[in-house]
C-alpha cells in the first residue's frame, strides 16, 4: 500500500525557516509527480511545489517563488521543501502528494491525486 509520511512542520516566527520531508513507499509505477498542498484554516487545498522526480522539472505558486525550494533525495525515497522568509499567510496543514503525471505534466488540480500524506501543520506568528 502506497504510504507518504510527511514530517518537518511546526510554529515558527516570521521570517523564520522550516524544512518539511515527505518519504514515500510503495507507490505505484509511474507516479513521477510529487509535491506539496496546503490547506489554510477554513479554506480549500491549494498547490505549493510540484517536481517531476523523472526529470527535476518544477512548479512553485506564484506566492512561494523564490522563498520555497522543492528537492528530492532518490536514494531515500524522499520529498522535501526548504521554506524560508515564512510569512503568516503561509500558515496552513501542508500534505504531500504524489500521482502520475497529466498531459505530461505535474498539474495543479488538487483532484488528480490518488496519494496523500496526513498533513503536516506549519503556523507562522509572531
Amino acid at each position: 500500500e502506497a504510504q507518504l509520511a510527511e514530517s518537518g512542520g511546526g510554529l515558527v516566527q516570521p521570517g523564520g525557516s522550516l524544512t518539511l520531508s515527505c518519504a514515500a513507499s510503495e507507490l505505484p509505477d509511474g507516479s513521477d509527480c510529487m509535491g506539496w498542498f496546503r490547506q489554510p484554516p477554513g479554506k480549500g487545498r491549494w498547490d505549493v511545489a510540484l517536481l517531476d522526480i523523472s526529470n527535476g522539472g518544477t512548479h512553485y505558486a506564484d506566492s512561494v517563488k523564490d522563498r520555497f525550494t522543492i528537492s528530492q533525495d532518490n536514494a531515500k525515497n524522499t520529498v522535501y521543501l526548504q521554506m524560508n522568509n515564512l510569512k503568516p499567510e503561509d500558515t496552513g496543514m501542508y500534505y504531500c502528494v504524489a500521482g502520475r503525471p497529466l498531459a505530461g505534466t505535474c498539474t495543479v488540480v488538487v483532484g488528480w491525486y490518488q496519494h496523500w500524506g496526513q498533513g503536516t501543520q506549519v503556523t507562522v506568528s509572531p
